[in-house]
């Protein structure tokens, strides 16, 4: 699919009070004013950043701060994003949201190894406090959350589950910001300024109607594996069952430990069950003492099945046709898709397909090293909210 080149910019403006815009290019200066001279409107309120991590980014947060004055920007690096073309890597997208249809309230969060109850508390009122001071008329049920997590900080679990318990009926759902899949560094922008073991809460209050989803495409297999041993902080298990975990998990897919590779874990990660929803925990490797280093927290006691895939396409064109029956076509999907679901559309040569769908629903996302669903952090998952085009 076409993508932008140089610095040439890409943007919508339906409905008036959302602007899209994408940018290529190698200049902060010509990147920002492009970006503001595309989503400038009245009554601009929030200004949402994607950034490759290969950009200059200091600069950049300068001239971004520069060029939108007073309306709050903020955003995060990513390992690809996801815009008016599908999929896309190595530039800048932006969105533009504005009132009376939104308000926007973003708060950054910071110590997150120490983030709790209280911590979540205080977040969620400067938050609400904010959008009451601007749009009182916005009810809590009028607002979602989003967040966006320093994908390499370890600490998502903390962070959502705390936010989560002081929301209230308030929907969650975020992803864990990239570095274009180089493990080094992921970063939060806020205030000018990029920002290192940090987080943002972004409540949205909104006019329009909306609805927060997830998908993921697998099934899960009868089998229980319980945890028996872990090391939580450095989320790996050291037995399942009361054996050896890889040896263990290897015999609930009927292999030999020795063809335990990175496909069989995409093609089979482990996944929680609670109620009647999955949430995917994916592994991410096998270490040499026979335990399992998995991307997400993972607890003593918590029973766990092999995930058995089915068809990524059809899955999430089912799911789009959930939303599209409720809400009618999206005028906005804020996406929030796992870089290992990225891997396996790659492998499968399923990119264009996928693509072509987030297109048609415009989706405005990222390629996130986690996804955060409600109270939970997970994989594999895709998870957002789709915004409809019928004002209350």
């Amino acid at each position: 699919m076409g993508q932008p080149h140089g610095n040439k910019v890409m943007t919508d403006s339906f409905p008036p009070s959302i602007r899209r815009a994408s940018c290529r290019g190698d200049d902060p200066v010509k990147i920002a004013a492009a970006l503001h001279k595309q989503l400038m409107m009245p009554d601009l309120c929030a200004v949402l950043v994607y950034c490759s991590a290969e950009i200059a980014l200091e600069r950049l947060a300068d001239e971004l701060q520069k060029s939108f004055g007073h309306v709050p920007v903020f955003g995060c690096t990513t390992a690809g994003e996801i815009g008016r073309d599908g999929y896309s890597q190595g530039g800048v997208m932006a969105l533009g949201l504005a009132a009376p249809d939104f308000a926007v309230a973003p708060v950054l969060l910071t110590h997150l190894a120490e983030f709790n109850l209280m911590s979540g508390s205080e977040a969620v009122r400067q938050g609400l406090q904010s959008i009451r001071a601007t749009s009182p008329h916005f009810s809590r049920d009028r607002m979602f959350a989003l967040t966006l997590i320093d994908g390499l900080c370890g600490s998502e679990e903390a962070v959502v589950s705390a936010l989560h318990g002081v929301l209230g009926e308030i929907p969650l759902c975020g992803g864990s910001a990239g570095d274009c899949l180089r493990f080094q560094r992921t970063r939060i922008l806020y205030g000018g300024r990029w920002h290192d073991n940090a987080a943002l809460l972004v409540l949205v209050a909104t006019a329009l109607p909306f609805r927060v989803f997830k998908t993921e495409h697998f099934n899960i297999g009868e089998q229980r594996a319980v945890v028996t041993a872990a090391n939580t902080p450095k989320r790996t298990v050291t037995e399942i069952n009361a054996e050896p975990a890889a040896l263990e998990y290897a015999r609930v897919l009927g292999l030999e430990i020795e063809a335990l590779t990175p496909q069989v874990f995409a093609n089979h990660p482990m996944v929680v069950r609670v109620g009647a929803a999955n949430y995917v925990r994916s592994i991410q490797k096998v270490n040499e003492d026979g335990s399992l280093t998995f991307f997400c927290a993972i607890d003593e006691g918590i029973v766990l099945r092999a995930g058995i895939g089915v068809d990524l396409v059809e899955n999430l064109e089912q799911q789009f046709d959930r939303l599209q029956d409720e809400l009618g076509l999206p005028v906005l999907t804020l996406g929030f898709d796992c870089i290992l679901r990225g891997l396996e559309m790659d492998e499968k040569g399923l990119r264009d397909a996928v693509g072509g769908l987030m297109s048609a629903n415009n989706v405005f996302g990222f390629a996130t090293y986690g996804e955060q669903y409600q109270a939970m952090h997970v994989n594999q998952t895709f998870t957002g909210v789709t915004i409809g085009g019928s004002r209350r």
